[in-house]
């Protein structure tokens, strides 16, 4: 892997950690970054109705790792 490519790897991983979907944005995939993101707003909203406040905590931290692992193999190939 060239270091350009595993610069924008690891930036791309920080932006879907911080904001889940922005990475795959930047990586290329405008629709699965879409998606990524509505998920991490409906399982957000749900969670804070269905569940306590903790438990939301730990879901979207849970989304944010997934989607920042996956910008950085997207950004990566």
């Amino acid at each position: 892997m060239e270091v350009n490519n595993m610069i924008k790897a690891i930036i791309c991983a920080i932006l879907s950690f911080i904001i889940p979907g922005l990475g795959q944005v930047i990586a290329g995939d405008l629709k699965k970054g879409i998606i990524l993101f509505v998920l991490a707003l409906i399982m957000g909203f749900l969670a804070a109705i269905v569940f306590k406040e903790w438990l939301v905590g730990i879901i979207n931290l849970l989304i944010s790792i997934y989607a920042a692992y996956d910008a950085y193999v997207m950004a990566s190939e």
